[in-house]
């Protein structure tokens, strides 16, 4: 029996034409998924450049933030305090009309927090989108750097 008419016969072929054609396509998806997590991998892991955004504990967030070369930006709203050092204060929701508030070079390191991480969240992948390279949150906002004996600042009057 040829190929052709092996494939009529197989129950449940309802594309006669066709070997198998659910399962054709589902290792086509599993293929490209596959050749799309390969194609991330990296043959030496050298000098490649940190991911951005990245989520930091508060320790790293504090030293980062220290440097006169980093901008930090408080996105929480309402205001419920600050943390010492900060630069800016731009809603999570108004970075993109905000932008002329913010460094002009796209590579400044931009360290970002809220209040728990939520809004920060938001600012983080909103800032990428705008072009910045170098952007830190602060994992879990204010209340970790509180929980881990830090002061904040007393909201604006």
């Amino acid at each position: 029996m040829e190929a052709m008419d092996m494939r009529r016969t197989l129950p449940g072929n309802r594309f006669p034409g066709r070997l198998f054609p659910g399962r054709l396509a589902a290792a086509a998806a599993c293929a490209g998924i596959g050749a799309t997590l390969l194609a991330g991998c990296g043959t030496d892991g050298g000098d490649a450049p940190a991911t951005s955004p990245r989520l930091v504990d508060v320790r790293e967030f504090a030293d980062i933030a220290a440097s006169d070369d980093t901008f930090v930006l408080n996105v929480h709203v309402p205001d419920e305090g600050t943390i010492a050092g900060t630069d800016g204060a731009i809603p999570f929701d108004a970075l993109a009309a905000e932008a002329a508030s913010l460094p002009s070079d796209h590579g400044t390191t931009i360290a970002v927090y809220c209040m728990s991480g939520n809004m920060s969240a938001t600012a983080v992948q909103d800032l990428a989108d705008l072009g910045y390279t170098d952007v830190v949150e602060l994992d879990g906002g204010m209340m970790a750097w509180m929980a881990d004996g830090r002061e904040l600042l007393p909201p604006a009057a």
